[in-house]
């Protein structure tokens, strides 16, 4: 092992994913550890991990139980899932469970990286949440609940900011409709309430709302703040 690199787990069944993952992400400098099962993912997961690439079709047992055990024991490590194209209720599911985010196979390395590096800076923000989040011409300081685009203050209704605030405390992160709207809400409205607001949202924080590059979609699932690389 690399001294003093960040060591992953992934867990996935099949051999040429994991030669892939363990040959692409020892590239990027990360010490990675294998689990061909949801067994041996559970005996690894001891090691502590500082993330876990978790595929959901494990033959042994579903990803989605694996991390629901994980999360109940009350174990945080950031977890990254990987999916089929056509598994959105199984996604959905595991973000709901703690997931930090998600891939569709097949994926790309550089994507695959970004996304593990994301979370990484996400879970070390959470430890101390962070009062203030800046983002290219967008800036909010939640201590204040000041709003600014390129400097200028934006008007917000109370609604349109509680969807941003939630936005940027889980900065970089994919929050699913329902999470989003049982956090604003409190579970009580359609997904249309929230499409609405988030297109207001746009209308007043993107130069071109039509091509977001603040608050990005994930389709079938919900929505993510980006944050700078």
């Amino acid at each position: 092992m690399s001294r003093g690199a960040v060591r992953l787990l992934v867990v996935d069944d099949e051999p040429p994913i994991r030669r892939l993952l363990r040959t692409g992400l020892a590239s990027q400098g990360y010490d990675v550890l294998e689990a061909g099962s949801g067994r041996e993912a559970e005996r690894l997961i001891a090691t502590a991990p500082e993330l876990v690439i978790l595929d959901l079709g494990l033959p042994d047992v579903p990803g989605q139980q694996l991390l629901q055990r994980w999360r109940a024991a009350g174990n945080a490590v950031p977890v990254v899932i990987l999916s089929s194209r056509n598994d959105e209720a199984g996604i959905v599911e595991a973000l709901e469970l703690g997931a930090d985010d998600y891939l569709t196979k097949p994926f790309g390395m550089k994507e695959l990286v970004a996304r593990i590096r994301t979370a990484l800076r996400h879970r070390l923000q959470a430890k101390g949440e962070q009062p203030r989040f800046q983002s290219d011409d967008l800036s909010v300081d939640l201590v204040h609940r000041v709003v600014r685009r390129g400097g200028e203050t934006v008007a917000l209704s109370p609604r349109e900011y509680d969807v941003l605030r939630v936005l940027v405390q889980h900065a970089g992160k994919v929050l699913t409709h329902r999470f989003l709207i049982r956090e604003v809400w409190g579970g009580a409205v359609d997904v249309q309430n929230l499409r609405v607001l988030v297109r207001q949202l746009r209308q007043k924080l993107e130069p071109d709302p039509e091509r977001p590059r603040h608050i990005l979609t994930e389709t079938g699932v919900g929505y993510r703040l980006g944050v700078p690389d």
